[in-house]
């Protein structure tokens, strides 16, 4: 059975009790009423998409929780909650916006081309961090479609002089699966139609947490938890609780509370934010420096001085209630826009907790940084804290697997082979899953070097029939941890090669032997400053952070050296045939022999046909080449091979379509020529004959890359290739066609018979 380990369904809800620390916060009676908890809110806030203008959703989230507390909106959608009367009249504001894109035009081949927002203000690396990824576009009536951003396949690329820069946004489509401007339309999606990043909340040796928006979202999940415990009894004068939006599109939400509301004292909860160059030293900004764990942070543009008037207050009750407090840089919250800002209350104060990565698909906060947030928001407001209570460990790891099929579309076995991890080296699940996916009359041995063989006929002596070998490979890209850091950084070593800036930056699992962990990539040096590029020669050092701050706490997460490394993984259905997913190179390749064996329904008389599931073909071809040499030391050498593997397609915006153009949706692709072999015209010309006369319909063409069966030709055998069009190969966001997917487990089950 494929075992993958997932959290529960309450995945975060380690959050509502901070695990288990001296901060943790208390399950009591809820005088307002307000529903959930902090991890709950925490979660659920990431989950949804609100790209300044485009808060509505989570609005209505707030909206419904805090219903018992009659909040109200203004038309720009700020929700505000009043409790009390009379002075002082204290203001608490959090924004609840992330930075995104919308959609600014349709191309006529359904391409979505878009501008950001906001539009300035941002890192220089965001616009990377986004090629190549999985995102979700806002269609119409609010659902939210899948898709892709599109991004270099790394095979295509040498010998291009000037290839794309996916920092650049005339570089940055969205593919949603749509073959033309009308099949994008008629799914829903429209000019200004909102596009985010596919998000994950991720759980960092239980300490921290890490995704996509978790440092835009923190504010508002602190401030509703201290409305779900604040006793309205003991808050005096009037409380003011805004949650804001458009705040990365000049705080426009803000300023219209700050416009609107008097009050004489503010508090404002939001990430730190970075600033303006230091003056001599043209790289280097002024910017927040502290990391998670450090405590509740406050926020000041000079950090050499001591905190006056209400911040001043905010430190004295963190140091007499024993809160982690500490002054770090933020620039204003209030960035300079077309008209001078409305003044602050005279008594004001920007607090908020330290982020890493900020901004990114791998921000960092921790979780008791986040309980002492809520802990100083609750003394402010009502003179005292919730009581502690240690509530235990909330984590439940699970088997997952997808229920197993008998069928002969290869498309109805993807999502399987897909959702299995197996890195170079480490392809036991893949195996186990290929294996659980076959009929039952189908006997796999695996060999001494994992290699997954299934002999599907054997012919009488001397009956003269070709011996064919059919081998698509097991393994996928990722990295292995090759040491542990002092600081419990997990250094890393390739597995397969991709290009760096669709991984850096981004949640990660590392397979240990006992569960999944999850980690981020950290991101090179220098990737927040002005002139940031990624580096090619020498490769950045490759560092995860899984949590753990020691080798020790390293151990502790069974983390060792040799463990793999992949992106988190899902099968995702586009509009139309099309479909996306991390390592269909080779699972389109997998999935396509074991639709064929179904397809055959019997072992083959009077054929010599073997099939096989091969290992470490992305570093080296390494399990292929050691099944050749052993079939030529015993006289056994295959006398055609076909490496069923990827054609890396040019069907891309991106790709010039001087080579490796072959288009998605027109069949599977006889890969003529690549980097590793040239199969003989004349069977090429075969390949598509036999095609023709079962109508499956086929391509053949040029592209980058090698494959397994050039492993065989130095023993004897011919490589005729086979493969189907990839777009944004070895990339977080690769995309097939399922019906090039289904023509490809048609043409093998059709060699097998009749070649």
């Amino acid at each position: 059975m494929n075992r993958r380990f997932r959290y529960g369904p309450y995945f975060v809800a380690f959050m509502s009790i901070i695990q288990a620390s001296a901060l943790c916060l208390a399950q009591q009676a809820k005088p307002l009423a307000v529903p959930g908890n902090l991890g709950q809110d925490l979660a659920d806030y990431v989950a949804i998409p609100a790209i300044p203008g485009y808060e509505g959703e989570l609005v209505a989230k707030l909206r419904a929780e805090l219903s018992a507390l009659k909040p109200v909106t203004d038309n720009l959608g700020d929700v505000v909650v009043t409790i009390g009367d009379g002075a002082p009249r204290r203001l608490i504001v959090t924004p609840i916006d992330e930075p995104g894109f919308v959609v600014s035009q349709i191309m006529d081949d359904g391409y979505l081309r878009v501008q950001r927002l906001p539009q300035s203000g941002l890192p220089p690396a965001f616009n990377d961090l986004y090629a190549a990824q999985p995102v979700r576009v806002q269609a119409a009536g609010g659902k939210w479609i899948d898709g892709v951003t599109a991004g270099l396949s790394v095979h295509l690329q040498p010998g291009r002089v000037n290839p794309p820069k996916s920092s650049d946004l005339e570089n940055l489509y969205v593919d949603v699966g749509a073959n033309s401007a009308a099949e994008a339309r008629k799914a829903g999606v429209d000019h200004l139609s909102a596009v985010a990043i596919h998000r994950r909340l991720g759980n960092l040796n239980d300490e921290f947490v890490a995704g996509a928006s978790v440092g835009d979202r923190f504010g508002a999940a602190a401030l509703v938890e201290v409305l779900r415990q604040a006793d309205p009894s003991k808050i005096h004068g009037t409380l003011i609780a805004a949650f804001v939006v458009q705040q990365w599109a000049g705080a426009r939400g803000l300023q219209r509370i700050l416009s609107t509301i008097q009050a004489d004292e503010m508090i404002y909860v939001g990430r730190l934010l970075p600033g303006g160059r230091v003056a001599g030293a043209e790289n280097i900004h002024r910017a927040p420096r502290r990391d998670p764990g450090t405590g509740v942070l406050l926020g000041l543009e000079k950090t050499d001085g001591t905190p006056t008037g209400l911040a001043a207050e905010l430190k004295q009750m963190a140091e007499a209630n024993k809160i982690p407090f500490a002054v770090d840089y933020s620039a204003d919250f209030i960035a300079p826009g077309y008209f001078p800002a409305p003044p602050l209350p005279e008594k004001s104060a920007h607090i908020g907790i330290a982020a890493s990565w900020p901004a990114t698909p791998a921000e960092i906060i921790s979780t008791t940084d986040l309980a002492g947030l809520v802990s100083l928001l609750e003394i402010y407001v009502q003179g005292e804290r919730t009581p502690v209570i240690e509530l235990g460990h909330p984590f439940e790891n699970h088997v997952f697997s997808r229920p197993a099929v008998g069928a002969s579309k290869a498309e109805t076995v993807l999502p399987h082979t897909v959702e299995a991890y197996g890195v170079s080296g480490h392809e036991g699940p893949v195996r186990e899953t290929v294996k659980r996916l076959l009929p039952p009359w189908a006997k796999p041995i695996t060999d001494d070097d994992g290699n997954l063989i299934l002999r599907l006929g054997t012919p009488p002596f001397g009956s003269g029939a070709p011996r064919i070998l059919v081998v698509a490979h097991l393994d996928e890209i990722g990295f292995a941890v090759k040491s542990i850091a002092k600081d419990g950084r997990l250094e890393l070593d390739w597995r397969g090669r991709g290009e760096l800036n669709f991984f850096l930056g981004h949640p990660v699992l590392v397979h240990t032997e006992t569960a999944d962990r999850d980690a981020i990539l950290e991101l090179p040096n220098g990737w927040d400053e002005a002139k940031f590029e990624w580096q090619q020669t020498p490769e950045p050092a490759i560092r995860a952070d899984a949590g753990a701050r020691t080798p020790e706490e390293a151990e502790k997460l069974g983390i060792k050296v040799g463990d793999t490394i992949t992106i988190p993984k899902a099968y995702r259905a586009l509009l139309g045939t099309r479909a996306v997913g991390r390592s269909f190179d080779d699972r389109v390749g997998c999935s396509a022999l074991i639709a064929a064996v179904w397809s055959l329904g019997a072992p083959l008389k009077d054929r010599d046909v073997t099939f096989v599931w091969s290992t470490s073909e992305e570093v080296g071809l390494v399990g292929a080449g050691k099944l050749a040499k052993r079939l030529a030391a015993e006289g056994r050498e295959p006398d055609f091979v076909f490496a069923v593997d990827t054609f890396v397609s040019s069907d891309s915006p991106l790709e010039s379509k001087r080579f490796a153009d072959a288009q998605l949706g027109k069949g599977f692709v006889v890969r003529a020529i690549d980097n590793s072999n040239i199969v003989p015209r004349e069977l090429v010309e075969k390949v598509l004959k036999l095609a023709r006369a079962n109508q499956i319909p086929a391509q053949f063409g040029v592209t980058g890359g090698g494959n397994d069966g050039a492993a065989f030709t130095r023993y004897g055998p011919v490589d005729v290739a086979l493969g189907w069009p990839l777009r944004y190969s070895h990339s977080p966001a690769e995309l097939v066609d399922t019906r090039d997917v289904d023509a490809l487990s048609r043409i093998v089950a059709a060699i097998a018979r009749s070649w």
